[in-house]
């Protein structure tokens, strides 16, 4: 680290507002040069908008930035690049027609067009830079025939190339492979042997454990814990923003769905988000009448998981439910097929009512059968039935996440995916989900699929659990394997091969 009192990085009282909505709250930390500050958090944290704010691609409502004691709070993003910081996106926005050397040769541009071409030094150096991040073999390809990674590198590349003193590095890992994962952090390393100040932000804390000095993690906006990577990931509000709380299970009887065929069979799924692998080779299955929990940090893949079983994405591999390929169905088809998908997002309509809302889910059932099925939901979700005049948007988050999940039963579904129904939500809502869960589990044939971060809301109802890790699935077992096996390696461990535990069976 550097040995001056002056950080090379200072933020302070940083705050943005978007509308109503107070996205960062008075964040503050230091980076000193020669080091590395892992920023974390759940999806919606902040993080983000923290780094645009640095950079200068948002303004900040209140708030200093200052580089080596310079104050650049307000500054164009142009003119922050010059003084020094430099940023690596997660997602790549090449020009096309530019091969890779020419796109690092840009990113050494001086003031003068003229002087770039006419500088031999240029292309020596553009071709040293493309030999660091591993390019040297693609340099004179253009970026539409590279794989992820190597857009990835490029843009390293061309941080490296405009030498800067502060790198912000957006999703380091994500959507890389364990190899290429492993080099991008050394790449990572070498700024911190260079002496320059670095910013990963990132959702994960295990990802970003072995890299960084020291982790400050956020959660809405607002500073949770400051520490080495060992100490945020034990303090009780970051277990607790990402686990949900002391992990406890119930012991469940003996059932007889164990014997039963497997409604749904995933195999060999993967998905792509252009180059960017989102699932890597998932396989799993759900037995009619079970409930399956797949639970993991944000940005593990579990929304993509279950938006591909719904038919909303192409994917690689084969989904089959009860008995019939679901590849190149429509996501319609898929629901009238019985699989019927609450959400994370929700997608209510919110200037429509309640009961509007609800019929809409019911529309394809027989006119006798909808008024039974509205009964049944309103026992289940008794707010419903005192709100079913109020439009959607009137509720509360909680009442909404009760109307998203009560018009997907209102379907009639055979498989019921929920993905992450317990997303800011306060506690006592939890309870009253997790009350409505059990009726389900109690009083239905209904075969359940839960993605969950929160652990200690998802094991509880579970017959069996996966986790997903880094787009693939990690570990299969039991809740009371679970609790004894993943308790902590949940947020902590992971293997020098990328993963957690080995998978097993019950």
């Amino acid at each position: 680290m550097s040995g001056t009192d002056t950080p090379r990085l200072q933020v302070r009282g940083l705050t943005k507002r978007f509308g109503g909505l107070l996205a960062v709250k008075g964040i503050g930390f230091d980076i000193q040069a020669g080091e590395i500050l892992g920023l974390i958090g759940p999806n919606g944290s902040g993080k983000s908008t923290v780094m645009k704010l640095i950079m200068g691609i948002e303004r900040p409502n209140a708030g200093s930035v200052k580089l080596d004691g310079v104050e650049m709070a307000g500054w164009a993003p142009h003119r922050i690049a010059r003084a020094g910081v430099g940023i690596v996106f997660q997602h790549s926005r090449p020009l096309h027609r530019q091969t890779v050397l020419e796109h690092i040769k840009l990113a050494l541009l001086p003031d003068s067009l003229i002087k770039l071409f006419a500088d031999p030094h240029v292309e020596r150096r553009a071709r040293e830079i493309a030999e660091r991040v591993e390019l040297g073999a693609v340099m004179h390809r253009h970026p539409s025939s590279l794989p992820f990674a190597d857009l990835r590198r490029m843009e390293m590349a061309k941080a490296i190339a405009r030498d800067p003193k502060v790198v912000l590095v957006d999703e380091p890992f994500a959507g890389l492979n364990a190899a290429e994962s492993e080099s991008f952090a050394a790449l990572i390393r070498g700024f911190r042997a260079e002496g320059r100040a670095v910013l990963l932000v990132d959702h994960n804390v295990k990802s970003l454990a072995a890299l960084v000095d020291r982790v400050l993690a956020m959660y809405l906006g607002e500073h949770v814990a400051e520490g080495t990577a060992e100490e945020v990931m034990q303090d009780e509000t970051v277990r607790r923003v990402y686990i949900g709380g002391k992990i406890e299970t119930r012991e469940r009887p003996p059932d007889e769905a164990r014997s039963k065929v497997s409604i749904l069979e995933v195999q060999d799924l993967s998905v792509f988000y252009g180059k960017a692998r989102a699932l890597d080779t998932v396989s799993m299955h759900v037995r009619e009448g079970e409930f399956v929990s797949v639970v993991g940090l944000n940005g593990a893949g579990k929304t993509t998981l279950f938006n591909a079983i719904s038919g909303l994405l192409p994917y690689q591999g084969r989904i089959r439910f009860g008995g019939r390929d679901l590849n190149g169905m429509t996501g319609a088809a898929v629901a009238r097929a019985g699989i019927v998908q609450c959400p994370e997002t929700r997608e209510l309509f919110g200037d429509m009512t309640v009961r509007e809302n609800l019929d809409l889910g019911g529309y394809h059932l027989p006119s006798g059968a909808r008024l039974p099925q509205l009964t049944w939901l309103f026992e289940l979700f008794p707010i419903l039935k005192s709100r079913q005049g109020q439009t959607a948007r009137t509720l509360s988050g909680g009442e909404q996440q009760m109307l998203a999940i009560a018009r997907a039963l209102m379907m009639q579904p055979k498989l019921l995916v929920l993905d992450e129904p317990t997303l800011g939500l306060a506690p006592v809502i939890l309870e009253q989900l997790s009350k409505a869960l059990e009726r389900l589990q109690q009083t239905t044939p209904i075969t359940v699929l839960l993605g969950e971060q929160n652990v200690t809301f998802a094991l509880p109802h579970a017959d069996r659990v996966y986790v997903l890790e880094h787009a693939r699935i990690v570990w299969e077992g039991n809740p009371a394997r679970f609790a004894k096996e993943m308790g902590r390696g949940y947020l902590e461990a992971e293997v020098a091969d990328g993963t957690s535990v080995h998978p097993g069976s019950e």
